[in-house]
């Protein structure tokens, strides 16, 4: 009978609001307020949803509309500013609640194995509308910019000038993407470009690109790579590789790259080393992605490389997103025949959650100049 009681008591909806209020009043955050960075609920299950399952719960629940925010990126920013996604309630009652909720709902975790309701198709459509006309699913370089194509061209000329590019050079472009760096220097520099994805759908694109510049693109995995290059580089694709995948893809850069060759790391990073990635971007966005720390790198590289230069411009990233959160909107008319509406708030939410998060300083955008050493030290360009 007394167990009966306590699952009463416990399972009762406003214990629920009451937490997750008391939670996010520490980041000056309001359930139903009026600035536009408060959430407004439409169903209370959502209080018992994200205390149970997280990121996940967070991320899901919004996608079926059981809260809205009319500004994620501010509201995500106050979040991880007040370090709310390390935050545990005061009270040991209510972490009771949440670690028996979590026991008794094993649903929550079988669906957490299941595969996603909504999959979705990341089409050239898609991004032809959002991004550049390089086709750049990277962080712009804002320096000198006020829109995303000057920013986009910025970084494409700054990875150029870094590596220090000239007429005949060889490049080797690990990740290469739809193409736009490879085109963008072999065009502009005059380099003889190779560049690699696993991605037959971005082959073709990236050939199309291309054409009558001096690219190849090759279907390949950068373990198999064997053959030498003056420059190496790689753009948004370090974070796909996984710690225990670091050592190996140091030692096949290093295997390509001519002795007196440079290397440019192009990578998000996180604060902290960790080994597990947010659970709502592993199973919607990013599957099996893990964000690097800088000892994490500095480890794996350390065998083969010095490190000549780390340059860290994330907060540009949250211009680069909101950007792209503008362009999607705006083309959502042309896109909805194609996606559905929880697509539409699985997208929304994916980019201004990121562009919250390097607004609030969580996680970074590093560019790393490896070398073996250069004689005299390197002057990079910024």
């Amino acid at each position: 009978m007394a167990n009966e009681c306590t699952v009463d008591v416990i399972s009762k909806p406003n214990h629920w609001l009451r937490i997750v209020q008391e939670l996010l009043s520490q980041a000056g955050i309001e359930i139903n307020g009026a600035e536009p960075w408060d959430i407004r609920v439409h169903d209370t299950r959502f209080f018992k949803r994200v205390l149970q399952q997280g990121s996940l719960g967070l991320g899901e629940s919004y996608m079926e509309g059981w809260w809205d925010c009319k500004r994620l990126d501010i509201f995500f920013d106050k979040l991880l500013r007040a370090h709310l996604d390390e935050q545990r309630p005061a009270r040991l009652s209510d972490l009771l609640r949440i670690a028996f909720a979590r026991l008794v709902n094993p649903q929550s975790r079988k669906r957490a194995w299941q595969v996603g309701e909504v999959h979705y198709d990341l089409g050239n459509d898609l991004f032809s509308r959002m991004l550049d006309p390089h086709m750049q699913y990277s962080c712009g370089y804002w320096k000198e910019a006020d829109e995303l194509f000057v920013a986009q061209e910025n970084k494409l000329a700054l990875i150029c000038e870094k590596l220090q590019l000239k007429p005949g050079m060889t490049m080797l472009d690990i990740g290469c993407g739809w193409g736009g760096l490879a085109e963008y220097a072999a065009h502009h520099y005059g380099v003889r470009v190779e560049g690699i994805t696993i991605s037959a759908e971005q082959k073709a694109y990236a050939e199309s690109l291309s054409a009558g510049k001096d690219v190849r693109i090759l279907l390949q995995d950068y373990r198999d790579l064997d053959k030498q290059y003056d420059r190496i580089v790689s753009v948004g694709m370090f974070e796909h590789v996984g710690p225990k995948n670091y050592a190996t893809y140091f030692k096949a850069v290093d295997r390509c790259l001519k002795p007196d060759g440079l290397f440019l790391l192009h990578s998000i990073g996180s604060n902290k080393t960790q080994y597990n990635v947010d659970a709502w971007i592993n199973k919607y966005i990013f599957p099996n992605g893990c964000l690097p720390s800088v000892k994490q790198v500095a480890q794996a590289c350390e065998p083969y490389f010095v490190i000549e230069d780390l340059h860290n411009f994330g907060a540009d990233y949250d211009k680069t997103l909101m950007a792209w959160h503008s362009r999607f909107n705006k083309a959502w008319p042309q896109l909805s025949g194609n996606y559905s509406l929880k697509f539409q708030r699985m997208f929304n939410y994916y980019l201004t959650a990121c562009a919250g998060a390097f607004r609030a300083r969580n996680i970074q955008l590093w560019q790393l100049v490896l070398s073996r050493g250069v004689s005299g030290g390197l002057r990079v360009a910024r």
